[in-house]
């Protein structure tokens, strides 16, 4: 039976720890004294395609390969101007030495269900995410999964064994400020060939395969080429690599892999998602620091220039932070390492002197310091001729016409739609939004009127793969997002579903999405039989109707489809409020809200009547259910349909009602506070008779009661409380003078009725 063969002496094996900048100073000394033939870096055999393109990427970048014929299983594998692997690549290219990837192919990783432990590169799939296991995969679209973290942390094992509390403060000692990195790798992988050793039971069976896979490339390398191999891998690998066993059983290890066409490209990728925070297995806490460090390395200034920028970070946000106070801060620096014993002020020293003497032990400009340098936003580029899909092209081309920079931090922008190019930009979002690519959020906290919008920018890697998956639906933005928006509105199936397909066609300014949309919601309306699902599709109609002329799109055509809607709902409303549970009193409460904001909006005066009447005959209603009854009734009072007596006797009838009064007072109490405390004689009904209730009724109308006053503005509350203080006084509502007696009764009966709270919540 053969053996296993130990490792050719003319391959090198560079156990590395993705994105650390010692490992990365390790692997480019290496190769300049090993001069290899060929470069084996860990990561999908299918990226050699695109490894030609890495002259042509400013990092941090992140091949991203996906299914062709299912787009959106794909993964990500980035890196940082600090990754060893990108290090070994740009070596390769410079001395016009071959490269490879040389791991498990992504076929058998993307084949693989996201619920699978053998999920392709997930976050935390493995022991080797930390010293150097994944080569950096991170899953996008339905590829990834929560998997479990493994039971072994080999950083934080050796770290432990060092004496050292936290696993980063140890790498940083052993091997960011390592000076001489000749002896590095071999340290590395003496360390890791003892933890498996001891912990061989819990190497999963992915890390097997994956080894395999590592082992058959080198063994197509040593034929391949005569003179030394380069070996770029995860250290927590590198134990399975010093020794061959027979090819056969490599083989016999993966068979049966799993065979797809894979397509791929390189997208930028950002410090923000290489940070173990984002939910990156393979991640790193600082990759900001990080990148300071390698900037750095041979000036061998970096504490010092890292506290200039710091302070230029302060100054920006117009806080003080003086050339003097960074001189200190060094110093400060330096003395923390020195009585820590550590060779250099590492990334606590830095921040805790940043803290003290930059921030005056202030935490909050420490917060902004640790987000802009030791995280950091950097965001990579690349090249016009990397490949792409169409529709990836179509895009690039338009946000570079558009003059929409692509930032990786959230970027306000406001639109005014009476200019061409601003209004081609709001098309350009719209039509990404259809397609799931959120570029853009609206700010609805900012009203700016009819022709002005406000946006938040935020570009995301995983976007690229929304593209990928959006490419099937056409060859551009507005080819794709026709084909999505034409294909939901035959799929509509209630009048708000077709009603909201109306208004996206119509923000998108897509003709033939438009007239789709609007057949589809005279099809929905025809079949509806619901009051509540007519008047639900109301508020989306009348923006449409009012954003209609400045979308190109004729109002009025729209106002038809509002008016049709409006007239079969008000009709069927009384009667759809009869004798329903709270589940349906509540979406008949919102129903209402909504239908009434949209006649104010875009109805005409005869629509308006229609919609009175409406609401006058639900008020009427005797049996309908107390909630849409008093929003009904508030919303009459205050267009002046009805007087505050009317509604006065109204109140008085609810209350005096036990069966209904709460969810009536309620619902009159919802939306605008400043109405009801205008009306002493309302809230003089309403406070008499909540304060007349007994512990256990006003328990049971809390709840209501806390979700209609929840509506209320914070100026609100506070002038309704006041208002209460001033009753509770003998003020405006009792019509007395101000008092400054106690009332001792209002005061047990309040006291009571907390303790039995509390003793409910014990």
């Amino acid at each position: 039976m053969a053996r296993e063969q130990p490792l050719p002496e003319r391959v090198t094996l560079l156990g590395i720890r993705h994105h650390g900048p010692g490992s990365a100073r390790m692997v480019a000394a290496a190769l300049e004294a090993v001069r290899p033939e060929v470069v084996l870096i860990e990561g999908p055999p299918e990226g050699d395609a695109l490894l030609p393109h890495v002259p042509d990427l400013t990092p941090p970048v992140a091949l991203l390969l996906h299914d062709e014929a299912e787009p959106a299983r794909a993964a990500f594998w980035p890196f940082a101007e600090f990754s060893p692997e990108w290090r070994a690549m740009k070596w390769a290219h410079a001395n016009g030495v071959p490269v490879r990837f040389f791991d498990l192919p992504a076929a058998a990783s993307l084949a693989e269900p996201s619920d699978s432990p053998d999920s392709p590169d997930a976050p935390g799939d493995e022991p080797g995410d930390e010293p150097g296991g994944e080569s950096g995969g991170e899953c996008g679209g339905e590829c990834g999964g929560d998997e479990p973290k493994a039971a072994l942390d080999p950083l934080g094992t050796l770290a432990e064994a060092a004496g050292f509390d936290d696993p980063e403060r140890w790498w940083e000692d052993v091997v960011e400020h390592h000076t001489d990195p000749e002896d590095l790798a071999e340290a590395v992988a003496e360390a890791m060939g003892a933890l498996r050793e001891e912990f061989a039971d819990q190497v999963d069976a992915r890390t097997l395969r994956r080894e395999a896979a590592m082992r058959q490339n080198v063994r197509q390398a040593l034929k391949d080429v005569e003179g030394p191999i380069a070996v770029v891998a995860g250290a927590w690998h590198v134990p399975a690599l010093r020794t061959l066993p027979p090819a056969s059983v490599d083989a016999a290890a993966l068979k049966g892999l799993p065979r797809k066409k894979i397509s791929g490209t390189w997208v930028p990728w950002s410090h923000g998602r290489l940070a173990s925070a984002s939910g990156y297995g393979a991640g790193i806490a600082s990759p900001g620091w990080y990148a300071h460090l390698w900037e750095c390395a041979e000036r061998g200034d970096a504490v010092p220039r890292w506290f200039a920028r710091a302070c230029a970070v302060l100054r920006a946000e117009d806080l003080p932070a003086s050339t003097a106070s960074a001189v200190e801060a060094v110093r400060l620096a330096d003395a923390l390492a020195a009585m820590r014993g550590r060779p250099s002020p590492g990334l606590s020293e830095v921040m805790e002197a940043s803290l003290a003497v930059l921030c005056g032990g202030d935490a909050t400009p420490l917060r902004l310091v640790h987000e802009q340098l030791v995280v950091g936003e950097r965001l990579g580029e690349v090249g016009d001729d990397v490949p792409t899909s169409p529709l990836a092209a179509d895009l690039a081309r338009l946000r570079k016409r558009l003059r929409l920079p692509v930032s990786a931090m959230a970027k306000p922008i406001r639109l005014d739609l009476r200019k061409d190019t601003d209004r081609e930009r709001s098309k350009l979002l719209r039509r990404l939004e259809v397609l799931d690519v959120p570029w853009g959020t609206p700010d609805t906290t900012r009203t700016l009127g009819t022709f002005a919008e406000a946006w938040q920018l935020h570009w995301k890697p995983e976007f690229e793969v929304a593209l990928a998956v959006a490419a099937r639906h056409g060859t551009t933005v507005e080819a794709a997002a026709r084909t999505v928006l034409v294909t939901g509105a035959g799929d509509a199936r209630r009048v708000v579903d077709a009603a909201e397909s109306l208004s996206r066609s119509v923000g998108c300014e897509i003709p033939e999405a438009v007239a789709a949309a609007r057949q589809a919601l005279d099809r929905c309306a025809a079949a509806a039989t619901d009051a509540l699902e007519l008047l639900a599709a109301l508020p989306d109609l009348a923006t449409t109707v009012r954003y209609g002329s400045v979308r190109g799109t004729d109002p009025e055509l729209l106002r038809v489809a509002l008016h049709g809607l409006l007239a079969r709902g008000a009709v069927g409303l009384p009667l759809a409020c009869r004798g329903v549970d709270e589940d349906t009193a509540e979406r008949a409460v919102r129903a209402v809200e909504g239908a009434d904001d949209a006649v104010r909006l875009a109805a005409d005066e005869e629509h308006r009547e229609t919609w009175q009447r409406a609401l006058k005959s639900l008020v009427a209603m005797p049996d309908a259910h107390g909630l849409p009854t008093g929003r009904a009734t508030r919303l009459l009072w205050e267009t002046g349909a009805i007087d505050s007596d009317e509604v006065a006797a109204r109140l008085h009838r609810a209350v005096s009602l036990a069966a209904g009064a709460t969810a009536f007072v309620a619902g009159f109490v919802r939306g605008s506070a400043s109405l009801l405390t205008a009306d002493s004689r309302l809230f003089g009904v309403v406070d008499e008779w909540l304060t007349g209730l007994s512990g256990a009724d006003f328990a049971a109308a809390l709840p209501l009661l806390r979700r209609a006053v929840g509506e209320f503005s914070p100026a609100e509350r506070r002038m309704l409380g006041d208002r209460v203080k001033g009753t509770a006084a003998g003020g405006a509502a009792g019509g007395a003078a101000a008092s400054s007696e106690w009332d001792e009764e209002l005061a047990a009966r309040l006291a009571g009725h907390v303790r039995e709270l509390l003793a409910a919540g014990t």
